[in-house]
C-alpha cells in the first residue's frame, strides 16, 4: 500500500501511533509531504526513525527548509576564524524568522545530540525533495507541501521554485489539471479551511494537513490504493 502524511511538527507519538494503526511494513511505502520539524516536542524523533526506513520517502516542507538554512552554520563549531563567516546580519535574520515559526524545539532536539549525529540528520534533511509523483491504479498523484505557486499547466514541475513548492498557499477552488490528475498538499490545514480536523477534497486538490500539532487537530494519513482516511487524535 501507498500512504501519505504530512505536518508532522515533531509529534512523534502521533506519528508511531499511525505507523501502527495502518499496520505499516517493509512491502509499503510512505510519503510525507513535508514540515517533519519544529512546534511539537520530538521533531528529531521522527527524523532519527524516518532516516532509517528506506520506504519512507520525505518531501521538502517550509519549515524543514528554515531548519536547513539555520541549522547549516547554527551546527558550526564557533571559533576566531569562522565566528564572523557565520553569525551575519542575514543568517541572525533567519534564526529570527525560523524562531517565531516555532523552531525552538528543533534546536533543543539537536543540541542534545553528538556532532556527528547532528550532521547526519542534517545531511538526511538536505536529501528532501521539492515534489514527487505517484501514479496509482488509473490515478496520477502529484505529492507537493504548499502548492503550485506560479501555476502554469504548461510549465514542467521541476521548473517549480522551492518557493512556489513549499511556501506559496493553495488554491482549494480551482482546478489545476483535472481527469485523472490529483494534487496533494499540506502545509494549510483543514482546520482553516472547514473547521474540521478532516483530510479535503476540492477540484481534484487534496489536503491532508490536519492540524496534528494543535490541540483541536489530528494527524492524518491517506491510503492511495484505496482513498481510505486515518486519523489519530
Amino acid at each position: 500500500m501507498i500512504y501519505v502524511m504530512s505536518d508532522l511538527h515533531g509529534e512523534y507519538d502521533k506519528y508511531i501511533a499511525m505507523l501502527k494503526k495502518i499496520q505499516f511494513s517493509d512491502s509499503d511505502e510512505l510519503y510525507i509531504l513535508g514540515d517533519v520539524v519544529d512546534r511539537g516536542n520530538k521533531p528529531v524523533e521522527i527524523l532519527r526513525d524516518m532516516s532509517m526506513r528506506a520506504n519512507v520517502f520525505p518531501i521538502m516542507g517550509n519549515h524543514d527548509k528554515m531548519a536547513i538554512d539555520v541549522l547549516s552554520w547554527l551546527l558550526d563549531e564557533v571559533n576566531e576564524e569562522n565566528l564572523y563567516k557565520n553569525i551575519s546580519r542575514e543568517s541572525m535574520y533567519q534564526l529570527a524568522i525560523w524562531r517565531m515559526n516555532g523552531a525552538q524545539t528543533t534546536i533543543d532536539g539537536f543540541t542534545r545530540l553528538s556532532q556527528n549525529e547532528r550532521l547526519i540528520l542534517l545531511d538526511y534533511m538536505k536529501e528532501f525533495v521539492p515534489y514527487e509523483v505517484v501514479s496509482v491504479r488509473g490515478k496520477t498523484f502529484i505529492l507537493v507541501h504548499a502548492g503550485l505557486g506560479n501555476f502554469d499547466k504548461n510549465k514542467p514541475l521541476d521548473e517549480y521554485s522551492l518557493h512556489d513548492l513549499a511556501f506559496v498557499r493553495f488554491d482549494y477552488d480551482r482546478e489545476y489539471f483535472g481527469g485523472n490528475v490529483y494534487i496533494i498538499t499540506g502545509h494549510t490545514p483543514t482546520l482553516t479551511i472547514t473547521c474540521k480536523p478532516e483530510i479535503y477534497h476540492s477540484c481534484n486538490n487534496i489536503c491532508i494537513d490536519c492540524g496534528a500539532v494543535f490541540t483541536s487537530g489530528a494527524l492524518a494519513c491517506l491510503c492511495l490504493d484505496n482513498m481510505k482516511e486515518y486519523y489519530v487524535y
